[in-house]
This record gives structure tokens, sequence and C-alpha cells, in this order.
């Protein structure tokens, strides 16, 4: 959008463009059922990509980030973790319908979010230090592994970005969406009719 791809410039006028994804998530939360909706207020991003561009932060989010690294010690054992918040004037018409929190990026599928195959993890009580943070008003909601990336990389480059996830498991009460297909088709529609309104 903001590259043009005959001289390979950037171009002189930027244009911000507004960024929703959607996707799904497990969630992190006793009452963040299966087939509900989570809007991610913040990015918590421990996938490390952030750290390799210059990007910038608010108060808020800095001290967000510093309470979540003293809760956690993540960062003892991992690299650094980043944050970023979602596009606020996107994130105030999904209201009805959509719960709101933090949300976690992870690096993997597997160890990263918490699961055990064969190999052990070198840090096993991960998701309970992710469940029981808490500061203010803020907690985590969920993870996955998109939404930090877009937040950091949409706020570095003035785009206005929302993430909306469906949860197919909560990893706290051990459910799992009967038709995960099917509840992710619903919440398609449900953003769609949002974005069309506003």
């Amino acid at each position: 959008m903001n590259i043009d791809f005959n001289t390979r410039t950037i171009k002189p006028n930027l244009t911000s463009l507004n960024i929703v994804r959607i996707g799904t998530c497990g969630a992190l939360q006793e009452e963040y059922l299966v087939d509900s909706m989570i809007v991610s207020s913040h990015g918590v991003g421990i996938d490390n990509l952030m750290n390799y561009y210059q990007h910038d932060n608010t108060e808020q989010e800095n001290e967000l980030l510093q309470q979540f690294i003293q809760h956690t010690n993540i960062d003892q054992h991992f690299s650094r973790p980043y944050i970023h918040s979602a596009g606020s004037s996107l994130r105030m018409h999904f209201v009805d319908g959509f719960h709101h929190g933090m949300t976690v990026t992870c690096p993997g599928f597997y160890g990263p979010q918490g699961r055990v195959l064969r190999l052990g993890l070198h840090y096993p009580n991960f998701i309970d230090l992710l469940t029981s943070f808490s500061y203010g008003s803020h907690k985590i909601a969920n993870f996955e592994m998109e939404t930090s990336a877009i937040y950091g990389l949409g706020s570095a480059l003035g785009h206005q970005c929302l993430s909306i996830s469906t949860v197919v498991a909560n990893r706290i009460n051990q459910t799992f969406s009967p038709d995960g297909k099917k509840a992710v088709a619903v919440a398609i529609q449900k953003v769609l009719n949002v974005l069309s309104g506003i």
C-alpha cells in the first residue's frame, strides 16, 4: 500500500489501513466459553518478532509489559517479551457479544503453549502464570500465534489493527468446540456485520 513497486520507493503520502484479524485461540480464563469471541485489547509477544524492529510503546504499554515480566519472570528463560495495543478506533465498536482482554502470542503450537508430547517443558507452570496475571483491569484472556505481530507491525507502520478470536478450546476447564469451523464462520459474519455499520 505504501511502497511504489515500480520505483521501489516509499510513497510520499502514506495511507493508514484498518486491519482486522479473525482467527482462533485457546482461552486462559474459565469464564470464556468455547465458541465465544475475544477482542484483544493488547498483544503480548513472546515470539520475539518485534525485538528485531524499531518501535515505540506508550507509557501504559510499558507499565503492563513490566508487570507481565515481573509476574511471569519470562525474560529470564526466553527472549524479552513486547507489547502493543489494539487500534482503539476499531475496538470501541466491538462491545455486545464480545469479551475483551490481553492476548499472548506464542511462537509455536506445542511447547510454547504448554503442550507436552514426549519432551518435558522447561517452563511447566507458564500457563498458570498467564491465567493468574492481572494488573488493574487487565488480565490475559487467551493465547494464539499472530496478534502481537499484527499489533506491533501495524502500530509501527501507522495502521489501526484489531484481532478477534473465536475460542476453540478453553485450556483451564479443558473444553473444546464441537464444531470449530462453524464457530469461526459465525464469528466472521458477526465481525463483518459490525464493520459494515462503522
